[in-house]
């Protein structure tokens, strides 16, 4: 079965070094959260499963990685500092503060008080002053959303590569939100990473690629092991939509707290790169945009009827910490072994798992033994198949447990007919069988090439 609450996760995160609170020996930092020694593979893992995809599998894709600093004025025609907000309330009772729009019957969610004051708008995105003197002049923000610095890039990204439409750039990059409620362990953040595809086609084209774009993206969660009866599409209605949306898909999934989004899929038609476009009296160029007398740059792109236009945008946009949520919830697994015995297993797909291999002596601190692990280990790495680890805590029935706790698919065993015996053997323990397979060492390397290239 899944995880039955997100407490067991917290404490799965916790216990095995997936996911720790920010500042915790300080209390903490609410919203804010760091990835441990198994997390950050985890987390690795799901970006480099994403990139991979979207990159080095297609031949429309360019990638790009910009700055966390972001000038005010991209985001103030991009619409952000109009439009970027949450409404605000606040308990008079107990002093808590809300999203007005989560607030049920009109009560307090800590206190139950109804005596809350009236919703006023809160601008998500955090101020930074930029240099030396902090006279208000000279500002910009954290980004709230990597897209913005692939719409101001678009040229460059254009004129050194010669993309014809349809194209993408793609980033994956940290954002920052001055999110009201952070709520749900990793799910909701003030500091959050993004994986987002910003995928330009031909104006008139959009809607076609917009349902194209669906398709892919839940075919590539499904991958990644996410059961389709967890996942459910939700159209956005029109008057939920962002102000740069034409339509939007959600990509949720069954979460512990109930179904959410886990990516979304917008259709943000020319809006962005209209808005960042110089003012284009001279080019005739059609667009639902403002002319835009601060910008240098006409952000438009030739069509195969050599006509200059201003390409609409579908942008696939996922959170990589719900993703590390939400793969966990569907590997979280308790089985019963029977005569009082169980297990909590991590069925993580092979290439999301945060240790691949754990080379585990049957004897702990044995010269020859620890020797042969040694060996065993450095000659797996140069297979390029991620993290091997070499257990060395002498408990062979714990090793066990706790690699299928966090997920590694394969332990191999050393113990003393490899030295004794020739030819020299291992044992290979698998994760979800728990079957144990004898193999020659001078044929591990092939034996873990095709398991791992299944």
């Amino acid at each position: 079965m899944v995880a039955k609450s997100m407490e067991q996760l917290v404490s799965l995160c916790k216990r095995r070094g997936f996911i720790f609170q920010n500042s915790d020996i300080y209390g903490g930092l609410q919203g804010v959260y760091d990835y441990g020694p198994l997390g950050v593979e985890l987390k690795n893992n799901l970006k480099a499963a994403w990139w991979r995809s979207m990159v080095y599998e297609r031949d429309d894709i360019e990638g790009l990685d910009s700055a966390i600093l972001t000038n005010q004025k991209v985001l103030h025609y991009s619409g952000h500092e109009d439009t970027f907000s949450d409404p605000m309330t606040d308990c008079r009772k107990c002093k808590g503060r809300f999203r007005a729009d989560h607030i049920k019957d009109g009560k307090c969610p800590n206190c139950g008080s109804v005596d809350l004051t009236d919703p006023r708008p809160f601008n998500l995105m955090f101020k930074t002053n930029i240099g030396p003197v902090d006279d208000g002049a000279n500002f910009g923000y954290l980004r709230p959303e990597t897209a913005q610095a692939i719409f101001t890039q678009f040229k460059n990204v254009v004129d050194s590569t010669s993309r014809k439409l349809p194209f993408g750039i793609a980033q994956i990059g940290k954002s920052f939100r001055n999110e009201i409620t952070p709520r749900n362990f990793i799910f909701r953040v003030r500091e959050f990473e993004q994986a987002e595809l910003e995928y330009f086609v031909a104006p008139g084209e959009d809607e076609k690629w917009h349902e194209i774009w669906k398709e892919e993206r839940v075919k590539w969660w499904e991958n990644q092991g996410l059961k389709r009866e967890n996942i459910n599409i939700y159209t956005t209605p029109k008057n939920d939509l962002a102000h740069y949306a034409k339509a939007c898909y959600d990509i949720e999934y069954q979460f512990p707290h109930g179904m959410e989004e886990l990516e979304g899929i917008a259709n943000r038609t020319d809006y962005d790169l209209g808005n960042h476009t110089k003012a284009q009296d001279e080019m005739n160029l059609t667009s639902n945009c403002h002319k835009n007398p601060d910008s240098t740059q006409k952000l438009c792109i030739s069509d195969d009827n050599n006509k200059w236009v201003i390409p609409f945008v579908i942008e696939p946009s996922m959170g990589v910490d719900r993703g590390v949520l939400a793969v966990m919830t569907e590997a979280y697994t308790e089985e019963d072994l029977g005569e009082g015995n169980s297990r909590i297993v991590l069925k993580l797909k092979k290439h999301l798992a945060p240790i691949k291999v754990a080379v585990i002596p049957l004897k702990k601190n044995n010269e020859q033994i620890m020797s042969k692990c040694k060996e065993i280990k450095n000659n797996l790495l140069k297979l390029g198949i991620g993290r091997v680890a070499l257990e060395n805590t002498g408990n062979i029935g714990k090793a066990y447990r706790r690699h299928d706790e966090v997920g590694t698919p394969l332990c191999i065993t050393v113990d003393f007919e490899t030295i004794e015996q020739y030819p020299e053997s291992v044992t290979i323990r698998d994760r979800d069988t728990m079957k144990q397979t004898r193999v020659n060492v001078a044929d591990l390397k092939d034996y873990l090439r095709n398991y791992f290239a299944e």
